[in-house]
């Protein structure tokens, strides 16, 4: 029953970095990214409240669950 109920969660949490991996903006986007890192620069008081940060840190929240449920499901 635990291991079923652990198993969804796990499943959840994958889906939900894998979209927030593919929503997060290439590093080398081209023109269009040399632009934006000029903007980025020129208008880095917001830097932390940008779409990209909050993705980053759900990616690295959701990465950290993962890794310790397939952790916990292994020693089950």
């Amino acid at each position: 029953m635990v291991e079923t109920i652990l198993t969804v969660i796990q499943l959840i949490v994958c889906l939900v970095l894998t979209l927030s991996v593919l929503f997060q903006s290439g590093k080398q986007a081209g023109l269009s990214g040399a632009i934006d890192g000029i903007a980025d620069t020129f208008f880095g008081k917001n830097k932390a409240r940008s779409i990209d940060a909050k993705l980053a840190k759900v990616t690295s929240a959701t990465a950290i669950i993962f890794i310790v449920l397939t952790f916990v499901l292994t020693l089950i």
